[in-house]
């Protein structure tokens, strides 16, 4: 059994936000080289259709926008902003994942930290972001209708929740099912009803209709989607790698080697 103290519990947390801010970066190096790109092209087409409406209301109101001027330039927000945004959202992430990860140590099997910090790792990447992904996936910014964002991310945080507590239903459903029908057996049983009821549940939350507008380029909308998804993957396997690496050394240090016997001669 493994040390859970408080003391254990706050190293673990210290060395959860240093695996996350290491997996930040190779987070934000993947959204730097991959998603950008997406970005612009979709910031080009908003711009191209900005420009047409204007020509089509006149040169004064074309000048009237002319006139406004950034708030932040767009290469600080592919650069420092991007940056700062994904490193604060590692540590975040990664000291959350920290806490679970201590909960969850010998509870649901005789597992390493390691293999713990792997399960606790694809475990939130497939509650906190594939599921819901899979109902309302990513698009790019400036794409959908600005009147319904409010409903939109309120639809989206519903659906972590919901992705959130059915996980949770299925480890304890799977536990509890583990005596009768073996581990093997139980983890099938449990993972198909989280599947059910995943589905279940996208069938029933409404859709998000208007979240790309008409006429959207289908390429550029489908290199975004493939983006965010590459480094969310990216995060959480850097950080199941790294996390448990710190944890191991931590939890489970190396064994003592054996002294060896000097021997005298006679």
């Amino acid at each position: 059994m493994y040390d859970t103290t408080s003391s254990t519990v706050r190293r673990l947390l210290v060395r959860g936000m240093l695996a996350g801010l290491i997996a930040g970066l190779f987070a934000f190096a993947v959204a730097y080289v991959v998603g950008e790109p997406s970005v612009d092209a979709s910031i080009a087409v908003e711009e191209a259709a900005a420009q047409a409406e204007h020509a089509g209301h006149g040169a004064a109101a074309a000048a009237g926008e002319a006139e406004e001027e950034e708030l932040v330039s767009r290469g600080v927000q592919s650069t420092a902003g991007l940056a700062t945004g994904v490193l604060v959202y590692g540590v975040a992430l990664g000291g959350i994942a920290s806490l679970a990860f201590a909960f969850v140590l010998g509870r649901v099997g005789r597992f390493t930290p390691k293999a713990t910090a792997a399960l606790v790792a694809a475990a939130a990447f497939t509650t906190v972001y594939l599921v819901p992904f899979l109902k309302y996936p990513a698009t790019p910014p400036a794409v959908g209708n600005p009147d319904t964002i409010g409903q939109r991310t309120t639809l989206f945080f519903l659906m972590i929740l919901l992705s959130v507590l059915l996980g949770v239903a299925a480890v304890v459903a799977g536990r509890r099912l583990a005596p009768r029908l073996g581990n093997w057996n139980a983890t099938l049983v449990a993972g198909a009803g989280f599947a059910v009821a995943v589905a279940v549940a996208c069938a029933f939350l409404p859709g998000n209709d208007d979240a790309v507008q008409a006429g959207f380029p289908a390429a550029v909308l489908w290199e975004f989607r493939l983006a965010t998804l590459g480094i969310q993957a990216v995060l959480w396997a850097v950080f199941a790698v790294a996390f448990g690496s710190l944890a191991q050394r931590l939890l489970a240090p190396a064994a003592p080697r054996p002294a060896v016997a000097e021997t005298v001669p006679a």
